[in-house]
């Protein structure tokens, strides 16, 4: 099997948590903070969020159009990536609460399963972390 390169995201980052992370083509340019800290700045579980539930509504836009339905426009997902510490090992658990408005809730729950089934950050997480998946 082939493997065709669609897209390469390229960035710089400078120091970890407390630093800076700029694209190769300067669309991202954004300041780095540890979660709860008050210095300027994003962290890595929010960046993750924001990626993951943007791929997660195309996956199910992608789902939704092999079954001829239309993705409400006011489609959402928010993503919450919790970093937790156990036994002084820190991982990663996360929840996306799908909120398809006019869609029965069947029809959610099939869209977001196979999104789920076909979502590459989903795909790179499965067996790795927990995950939930919510339809609100």
């Amino acid at each position: 099997m082939e493997t065709k390169i669609l897209y390469t995201g390229k960035t710089h980052t400078t120091g970890g948590r407390e630093g800076a992370s700029k694209s190769s083509d300067d669309q991202l340019n954004i300041k780095l903070s540890s979660p709860g800290s008050s210095r300027p700045g994003t962290n890595p579980e929010q960046l993750f969020a924001a990626g993951w539930s943007a791929c997660f509504i195309g996956a199910m836009g992608i789902a939704a159009s092999k079954l001829n339905i239309k993705l409400p426009p006011d489609t959402a997902v928010d993503t919450e990536v919790d970093l937790c510490l156990t036994d002084g090992a820190y991982s990663l658990q996360a929840r996306l609460n799908i909120s398809l408005p006019g869609l029965d809730a069947e029809t959610a729950k099939n869209l977001a399963h196979e999104a789920h089934q076909t979502c590459p950050y989903s795909k790179a997480t499965r067996g790795n972390i927990n995950v939930e998946i919510n339809i609100l």
